[in-house]
């Protein structure tokens, strides 16, 4: 095995814990959080909702498979640090292509290993989600900490537009059971993952990916230059970044309830619709982040086990319902690990549903697979509003 520098690890209240140089040397500050999922680390690296997050693995071996060329969400790693216990000596599996370690030190993500992530993770479940620093370049402890508190904070921070796509792109839709499009859909990029319009696409819509900024014009755009009228939906992904924060994507959101487009967002796009429709967010204590997160769907009742990530949440009332300008709104999906709301539904006078949005993620990337019906639920709800449209002809 090579020899590693000395590294140190800093959090803002002046834990330190002392280990091994990970991935690449340096110095790097951002958010300690913690995810606890066992597999899908390439997943979680190349999740841009991790942008300015050092991400520490709660399980205690990483890197075994190594990396591969197919199953990264976005076209680089996004986290601002990686923190690991026992890092693979070698990777074993026949789709690597490099080690864990070569990708964390050809991009340049500095890291940390040899310490004891339990004892990390404890404590940040007990003190909350806080700056860190680490660094394998100095181990002067007390000079780290002043320049963690001299980072940035999490809280009122606008990360969507770092992120995005500079220029929209089109992902065709599949020829899958149903032989060729059927629907078209205009996707906000906050921070989307690859997979995303992947699971449209194969259902036979067109995903139009749209940069942070589009307007509502741009929107309404999509779909035009084919012969439509514009698009059949509109879809807001997952980002990083405070919602309180983020003013513009909540505007145009608005405008597209009020046009009555047809409304699915996930994760980010969740604590969008909660601030479009008049509800306030919060930051968690320490979040929501891995693959094995228990969620029930409130219109159904069944319980899913789902990917989380998200270090915000929407503040709205559990039961009952609430009149917003667009319509009634109510929580869908509650977590029953804390009761944090993890979806909402927008509904007309009818009853008919308009809009709904989860706060996890369901295209299985990393895994699990039981909230892939929320894709087909916005099949249904585009389906049903073109038949609305026809009836009123």
């Amino acid at each position: 095995m090579p020899t590693h520098a000395p590294a140190i690890l800093v959090l803002e209240d002046g834990r330190t814990f002392h280990g091994d140089a990970y991935g690449a040397e340096g110095e790097t500050f951002g958010e300690a959080v913690f995810n606890t999922g066992m597999t899908g680390y390439q997943e979680t690296l190349t999740d841009p909702s991790y942008h300015r997050q050092v991400v520490v693995m709660t399980a205690p071996h990483v890197g075994n498979t190594g990396m591969n060329d197919d199953d990264p969400e976005s076209a680089r790693i996004w986290v601002a640090g990686y923190v690991v216990r026992d890092p693979a000596r070698v990777p074993s599996s026949w789709r690597s292509r490099r080690s864990l370690d070569d990708d964390l030190r050809d991009q340049g993500v500095v890291g940390i290993s040899g310490i004891d992530t339990r004892a990390l993770t404890r404590h940040l479940r007990e003190r909350g989600a806080m700056r860190v620093g680490i660094s394998s370049t100095g181990t002067d402890a007390g000079a780290l900490l002043e320049r963690v508190r001299a980072s940035g904070q999490m809280a009122g921070t606008e990360l969507a537009a770092e992120v995005s796509t500079t220029a929209g792109y089109v992902v065709p839709a599949h020829a899958g059971p149903w032989g060729e499009r059927r629907f078209t859909v205009a996707a906000l990029d906050l921070g989307i993952k690859t997979m995303t319009p992947y699971r449209m696409a194969e259902r036979g819509i067109e995903v139009h990916v749209l940069p942070a900024t589009a307007t509502i014009d741009d929107i309404r755009a999509v779909g035009t230059g084919s012969g439509g009228a514009g698009p059949d939906g509109l879809f807001y992904s997952n980002g990083p970044g405070d919602p309180a924060a983020t003013v513009h994507q909540v505007e145009v959101l608005q405008q597209a309830l009020g046009r009555d487009l047809p409304y699915f967002g996930i994760c980010f796009g969740n604590q969008l619709f909660g601030r479009a429709l008049g509800f306030g967010t919060f930051k968690l204590r320490y979040g929501h982040r891995g693959i094995n997160q228990p969620v029930m769907d409130r219109t159904t009742g069944k319980v899913e086990v789902t990917a989380h990530n998200h270090g915000f949440a929407v503040d709205a009332p559990l039961t009952g319902s609430t009149a917003t300008p667009f319509g009634e709104a109510t929580v869908s999906h509650v977590c029953l690990n804390d009761d944090v709301v993890e979806g909402l539904e927008l509904r007309d006078d009818a009853g008919r549903l308009k809009a709904f949005s989860v706060q996890y993620h369901p295209e299985a990337a990393a895994g699990p697979h039981d909230a892939g019906y929320l894709f087909d639920r916005f099949v249904d709800l585009m389906a049903a509003s073109r038949d609305q449209q026809k009836d009123a002809i």
